[in-house]
C-alpha cells in the first residue's frame, strides 16, 4: 500500500499469495483446463468423509488414479487427474450409496455428499430416498443450490425400535443462493432452517432400512463444497435499443451464472444460454434465441472448432438471426473453453447454418464499448497539482491534453474531478467546489465553456460527484444536495433527471456506469451514514427531444462491507471495491455483479487510499481474454494526493515528479 515515504511501498499481496501457496498443500486446485477458481475437497464426516485433503506432493505421484480414504466405513472414491502441471489438478468425487444398517446421521451426511458429487443424474443420491419419494418425484435437485457458511447442523433423536418415521431438522447460516436458472444471489448471514423426514421402508429391497421421504428441493452445500463443485460462467445477451437515441450498435452483456463442474460444461452453458437471461437482467436485454433450444450436445474438435445445433427450422432465409445466435453462443462457450481455445463456431439449424470467428464476433463483443475512437487500449488520465489534465500510459509524468483542460487559462474555474469520455475526445469536469459541471473537448483550441449543470448545494461535500460515461456517450453524475439529491444524465447539453427506484429512504452518493450502459454501480447512504453498494439496471424511454431514463432492479453486491470508499468497473462483469468489513482494515475487493466474491482473498489496499480505478476492457484482444484477466494496472490515489499503480505485488508511485488527483481510465 502507499508508504509513508511517498515513493515505493510493498503491498501485502506477496504475503497473501504466500499464505495461499502454503495452504495449497492441504487443498487441491479444481480449476483444470477451462475451470477457474480454487476449491477444496468438502468434508462432512469421517465414514464417507470428503474432508481428506490431497496434497500437491501426493497428486504429483498420482497421474491418473483413484485414492481410497481410510475410515470406519466405506470410502468415497476421489480421482485425482493431473494435466500439465500441478496448477491443472482436478479432483473428481464419486458418490457412495447407503450401506445396510446405516444410522440417520450417516444417511443424511451421505445423501448431502452424494447430491453434491460429480454425478449428472443424481442416481446415487436418489438411493437415499424412500421408494415413495422416488416414484412421486418429491425431490427436484435442479431447483437450486443453497450455499451455507459451513456444513449444516442437524438435530437427530435416536429412533425407538417401534418408530417408523422421524424428522431431522437442519440449520445453518446461508451465504448464497443459486436459483433454478443458475443465477447466484449473495446473502449476508441469513438463517437457514429445513427439515428431512425419514421413514423405515416396509417392503422392497430396502425393507427395514431408514430412507429420506420428505426433503427440501435443490441442493445444500457449504462454501468449500460449492467452490469445488461449481464454477462461475457467463451467458451473453444483447442490449435493447434506446428509443430516445439514434441508431445504435447492440453489444453483448454478461449474465453471470454458476454451473456444475465436470458435467459437460459446454453443453450446460449452451442450454443455459438458450433458456434466456436471468429474471434480473432480462428486463434490459434480449436474446436472439427467443425460445430456440439446443439439439443434442455441443462438440469441439482438434482444430478448435465448436459445433452446435438448434431447433430453428431453416436458417436459409435468416442469415442475420443465425449470426446473432452464433455470436451469443461464441462468447458463452469462449467463457468455458478459455483464452485462445476457440477458432470458430459452427451453428446449424434443422436446415442451414452459419459460422462465426473471433474477428466477426468482435463487433458485438462484451466490453467493446469500453474504448472508442482511436484508442485501442485505455490510457490513464489525472489532474496534476497544477490543475492540468494529464494523459499517460507509463510510469512517467505524461503530457497535458489539448484544449483548456490541459492548458488552463487565467481566471478559469479550478477543477477538482474529471472523467474522460471513453473515446478520449472529451471530458467531464467538476469544479473544486463541486457546484459546477463542465463538458469540454480534448482537441486543439477546445474551450471549457459555460457549465452544463450547477448544483444548489451549500457545501462542497454535498454537491456534484462521480461523473461517469457509458459507451454510448451519455454522461451520468450525482447531485448530493440534501434539499433534493438526484442522479442526472447529460446528453449533449441536455440534462435529464433520472428516477431511481427502491432506495428505501437512502440517497445515492456515488455511481459508476458500465460501458454497455445497461448496468450501474451505486453507493447508497442512509440516515446513519452507513453505505451500501448496489447494482441497478438502466432503462431508457422517451423521444430524441425528450429522453427519459430510470434506474431499477437494485440489488446488493457486497453486503459484508460496512464502509465503501470507492468503486470501479474492473471487467465487463466485475467491480473493484475499496472498502472495509466490520472490524477489519480497508482492502480492495473484486466482486461480481451477482454479489459473488471473485477471489479467495481481497487485495491489501491501505487506510491511506481514497479512490481506485481499473479498466473495464483488458489490454490485448478482447475476444481472446478470459473474464477477470486484468492486465492494465489498478490505479489508486492516497489522501495526500499521491498516485499509485499496482504492479504485481507492489504499489508504485505513478508520477514521481508530481502529486495529482482524479487518476483513472476513461469512463
Amino acid at each position: 500500500m502507499p508508504g509513508t515515504d511517498g515513493r515505493t511501498a510493498e503491498a501485502r499481496l506477496g504475503s497473501t499469495a504466500a499464505r495461499a501457496a502454503a495452504g495449497a498443500a492441504g487443498r487441491v486446485d479444481t480449476g483444470a483446463g477451462p475451470g477457474t477458481g480454487r476449491g477444496r475437497i468438502p468434508g462432512r464426516r469421517g465414514a464417507r468423509g470428503l474432508g481428506w485433503s490431497v496434497t500437491a506432493g501426493l497428486a504429483a505421484t498420482v497421474l491418473t488414479g483413484c485414492v481410497s480414504m481410510p475410515a470406519d466405513g466405506p470410502s468415497e472414491r476421489v480421482e485425482v487427474l493431473q494435466a500439465a502441471g500441478a496448477e491443472n489438478l482436478q479432483v473428481r468425487v464419486f458418490p457412495v450409496p447407503p450401506h445396510p444398517g446405516e444410522d440417520l446421521a450417516n444417511l443424511l451426511t451421505g445423501f448431502l455428499d452424494a447430491s453434491s458429487a460429480d454425478e449428472p443424474e443424481y442416481t446415487t443420491a436418489s438411493k437415499y430416498l424412500s421408494a415413495a419419494a422416488r416414484s412421486r418425484h418429491r425431490w427436484n435437485p435442479e431447483a437450486g443450490v443453497t450455499v451455507l457458511v459451513k456444513s449444516p447442523s442437524r438435530t437427530i433423536t435416536e429412533p425407538k425400535p417401534d418408530d417408523v418415521s422421524i424428522d431431522v431438522p437442519v440449520s445453518g447460516t446461508k451465504t448464497g443462493q443459486i436459483d433454478a436458472a443458475h443465477t447466484y444471489r449473495s446473502v449476508a448471514n441469513e438463517p437457514y432452517q429445513e427439515k428431512f423426514t425419514f421413514v423405515k421402508e416396509k417392503e422392497g429391497p430396502d425393507k427395514g432400512e431408514w430412507r429420506i421421504d420428505q426433503l427440501p428441493d435443490g441442493l445444500i452445500v457449504d462454501q468449500t463444497g460449492f467452490r469445488n463443485g461449481y464454477r462461475a460462467a457467463h451467458r451473453y445477451f444483447y442490449t435493447t435499443a434506446d428509443s430516445s437515441a439514434g441508431v445504435q450498435r447492440p453489444v453483448l452483456v454478461p449474465d453471470p451464472i454458476y454451473l456444475r463442474r465436470r458435467t459437460d460444461p459446454l453443453t450446460a452453458a449452451a442450454r443455459a444460454l438458450a433458456d434466456g437471461p436471468s429474471a434480473w437482467l432480462g428486463k434490459a436485454v434480449y436474446s436472439a434465441f427467443n425460445g430456440a433450444k439446443l439439439v443434442g450436445d455441443v462438440s469441439v474438435n482438434d482444430s478448435r472448432v465448436i459445433s452446435a445445433k438448434v431447433d430453428v427450422p431453416d436458417f436459409g432465409g435468416q442469415p442475420k438471426l443465425c449470426q446473432q445466435m452464433a455470436s451469443q453462443l461464441y462468447f458463452t462457450l469462449l467463457d468455458q473453453q478459455g483464452k485462445g481455445q476457440i477458432d470458430r463456431l459452427d451453428l446449424g439449424g434443422i436446415k442451414g447454418g452459419c459460422s462465426v470467428n473471433a474477428a466477426q464476433a468482435q463487433a458485438v463483443a462484451p466490453g467493446s464499448l469500453a474504448v472508442g475512437g482511436s484508442q485501442s487500449t485505455p490510457q490513464a488520465y489525472y489532474l496534476s497539482d497544477a490543475g492540468k489534465l494529464m494523459q499517460t500510459q507509463s510510469a512517467g509524468e505524461g503530457a497535458p491534453v489539448l484544449g483548456e483542460l490541459g492548458q488552463p487559462k487565467p481566471g478559469q474555474p479550478q477543477i477538482g474531478a474529471v472523467a474522460v469520455r471513453r473515446d478520449g475526445a472529451a471530458a467531464a469536469a467538476i469544479s473544486v467546489d463541486q457546484r459546477q459541471l463542465f463538458v469540454a473537448g480534448l482537441g486543439p483550441n477546445e474551450k471549457l465553456g459555460s457549465p452544463v449543470l450547477t448544483s444548489a448545494a451549500a457545501r462542497p461535500d454535498q454537491g456534484l460527484t462521480s461523473p461517469s460515461w457509458d459507451g454510448r456517450g451519455d454522461l451520468w453524475v450525482v447531485d448530493r444536495n440534501p434539499a433534493g439529491p438526484k442522479v442526472l444524465m447529460v446528453r449533449g447539453r441536455s440534462v435529464v433527471p433520472v428516477s431511481v427506484g427502491e432506495l428505501g429512504g437512502r440517497a445515492v452518493q456515488a455511481l459508476r456506469m458500465s460501458s454497455d450502459g445497461v448496468r450501474v454501480a451505486l453507493v447508497l447512504v442512509d440516515g446513519s451514514g452507513a453505505r451500501t453498494l448496489m447494482v441497478g439496471l438502466v432503462a431508457h424511454s422517451g423521444t430524441s427531444t425528450a429522453p427519459e431514463a430510470q434506474i431499477t432492479g437494485l440489488r446488493p453486491v457486497a453486503p459484508l462491507l460496512s464502509e465503501i470508499a470507492s468503486v470501479s468497473w474492473a471487467d465487463t462483469d466485475q467491480l473493484l471495491v475499496l472498502g472495509k468489513e466490520p472490524g477489519k482494515l480497508q482492502q480492495l475487493h473484486y466482486v461480481g455483479t451477482d454479489g459473488s466474491q471473485n477471489t479467495d482473498s481481497p487485495l491489501q489496499g491501505g487506510e491511506s487510499m481514497i479512490a481506485v480505478s481499473a479498466a473495464e476492457v483488458r489490454s490485448g484482444d478482447q475476444t481472446q481474454a478470459r473474464p477477470g484477466e486484468q492486465t492494465l494496472p489498478v490505479l489508486a490515489v492516497s489522501k495526500d494526493n499521491e498516485i499509485y499503480r499496482l504492479q504485481g505485488s507492489q504499489w508504485r508511485e505513478a508520477a514521481p515528479q508530481h502529486h495529482g488527483t482524479s487518476f483513472g481510465y476513461p469512463g
